[in-house]
């Protein structure tokens, strides 16, 4: 292996369920401190979050009441209070002013003798419709599904969909007396994820819930936030899988190809089993709605493979994905848990389990003739990346071979930008979190007889807690004029590529060993040539993204 020649500039603004430790600590246990992430040396810190929000201790799942208010990113999410495995689901809190550096708050709500908080969503009352907060005041309301309890009043696993609300910028939550707001008839154990918008062109409501075993979308309308009104359903027919669970619907708006005139509609539904990667993943459909009836546009062929649908992420760890509510600009904000329900439980972290993907920002292109989600970090990234310098290394050839960095490239919380012209070789790519022996790495390359990108993590470091920690996940990807645009966003346990001007997505947990820090690349049966190559060490305590 031979160092490379680099060069020192700075870096551009733009970018281009449940066991296997079990703890039990009290439920005021996860109030804050403001220490940076891994300051404690208690459990698996090596692997502790730098740039992606875990709680301080604790099981986590589903992000839930994603909603900006008063200069403030709220992140509520699925969390267990009393332990690392799943259960006492309660609504956890965290706050953030740029999406990076995240602020752990007291737990929101929490899982009572009647009900557990299951997932769910917040929107800003603007106009006070629901008559919840004070006069000319403008409450926070969240519609979440509660899963009833024995002596409920509801067969015990009953769900349906229940609010609260918060006078106080989303400090204490109160339980609407009348809850629950919408069940069905029958009741059901499936009717669970109300994700609500305001629908400005009809002036109302809009909610969106699952009935998660039918695999079904159900859509309703209410004026205030109380009083539910069914509009319609949205399924497949033949959906292929009949084995999948649907949940965590979100319906929004985009204009395509930037076109404020041409607006489209967006319909996520995350399916678990059956995604593009195994387990559980986040598909969506582009079509129209019409104020009652989303219509999806070039939907698969009934029974079609996973490949033919289109998803959000095509890694194996990017699930329960949703967007911001009253997000500044009403950009399209989303992130999504960064786990897989085949192997959550058996991740090897403690004292917590569970982290956020970084936050994505939505765009609709036409691609290959079709519109399509084009994914890129949030901006709030991209001035982070540009507050420091860079590793810059010159363009250069290799053949047959793998080279590695020079030292001063390792780290294991990086930003790598790289432009790929695999050329004659018959797959090429780089090698990230290394060994120093070369024998561990999380391999990220294009397979040119294939014209496929893959991330192989069956040799990223420890893989063997679960067998279904699934190794190579791929997805076809064109060239373009022969080159591929990598930016890929690395830390303590994790891996995302953002690929093909924001394309595709494949994201990825790891857990290497502290010192496998080595970044190289590489080419197989032929020369393959790599420039652009900027390589970003995000690692630096003032750099670090969520503070506990």
């Amino acid at each position: 292996m031979h160092d490379l020649q680099r060069s020192f500039i700075p870096f551009p603004r733009a970018l281009s369920a449940w066991l296997f430790t079990a703890l039990t600590m009290s439920a005021t246990a996860c109030a804050a401190p403001s220490a940076s992430v891994g300051a404690d040396n208690t459990g698996t810190t090596q692997w502790r979050s730098a740039l992606h929000y875990t709680p301080q201790r604790n099981w986590m799942n589903d992000p839930n009441g994603l909603v900006y208010y008063k200069g403030l990113y709220h992140l509520f999410y699925q969390y267990n209070p009393n332990g690392n495995v799943w259960g006492d689901m309660s609504w956890g809190h965290a706050t953030s002013r740029d999406l990076l550096h995240w602020d752990e708050q007291p737990v929101a709500m929490h899982a009572n003798e009647r009900e557990e908080i299951f997932s769910g969503s917040i929107v800003v009352d603007a106009h006070n419709s629901s008559g919840l907060g004070p006069a000319n005041s403008s409450p926070l309301v969240a519609l979440y599904t509660s899963a009833y309890k024995t002596g409920s009043g509801h067969p015990q696993g009953t769900q349906a969909q229940s609010l609260a609300y918060s006078i106080d910028d989303g400090q204490t939550w109160h339980q609407y007396p009348r809850n629950p707001v919408l069940t069905l008839d029958p009741e059901s154990k499936n009717f669970r994820d109300p994700k609500v918008s305001w629908y400005a062109p009809g002036g109302y409501w809009l909610m969106t819930t699952v009935v998660a075993d039918a695999h079904v979308v159900k859509i309703y309308r209410s004026n205030n936030l109380i009083d539910w009104a069914f509009l319609s359903d949205f399924s497949l027919p033949d959906f292929p899988n009949r084995g999948a669970l649907w949940e965590m619907p979100d319906l929004f708006a985009l204009p395509l190809d930037g076109d404020s005139r041409n607006q489209k509609w967006v319909m996520i539904v995350n399916v678990n089993p059956w995604s593009i990667a195994g387990g559980s993943g986040a598909m969506y459909f582009v079509g129209n709605f019409d104020g009652k009836t989303f219509t999806p546009e070039h939907v698969a062929p009934a029974g079609s493979d996973p490949a033919r649908y289109q998803w959000l992420d095509h890694g194996a760890d990017y699930y329960a994905a949703g967007t911001f509510a009253n997000s500044p600009g009403g950009e399209a904000v989303m992130i999504g848990w960064m786990s897989n329900w085949d192997y959550a439980s058996q991740i090897p972290t403690t004292p917590w389990k569970g982290a956020m993907a970084l936050p994505r920002l939505l765009a609709l292109k036409t691609v290959d003739g079709q519109p399509q989600l084009i994914f890129a970090p949030v901006e709030q990234y991209a001035r982070l990346l540009g507050e420091d310098s860079t590793t810059r290394v010159n363009a250069f050839a290799v053949s047959s071979a793998t080279r590695q960095f020079a030292a001063s490239t390792r780290g294991i919380v990086q930003n790598i930008t790289v432009t790929l012209s695999p050329g004659s070789a018959r797959r090429a790519g780089l090698i990230v979190r290394g060994s120093e022996n070369g024998e561990t790495g999380t391999r990220i390359f294009y397979d040119t007889t294939r014209g496929t990108l893959t991330l192989d993590r069956s040799r990223s470091g420890v893989t063997d807690f679960s067998n279904a920690f699934s190794k190579q996940h791929i997805v076809n990807l064109p060239l373009e004029n022969g080159k591929l645009r990598l930016t890929v966003i690395v830390d303590r346990n994790s891996v995302e590529v953002f690929a093909g001007d924001g394309r595709t997505v494949i994201t990825d947990l790891i857990f290497p060993a502290q010192t496998d820090n080595r970044v190289s690349v590489f080419a197989d049966d032929g020369e393959a040539t790599f420039s652009d190559i900027a390589i970003t060490d995000l690692a630096a305590p003032h750099r670090e993204g969520p503070r506990r």
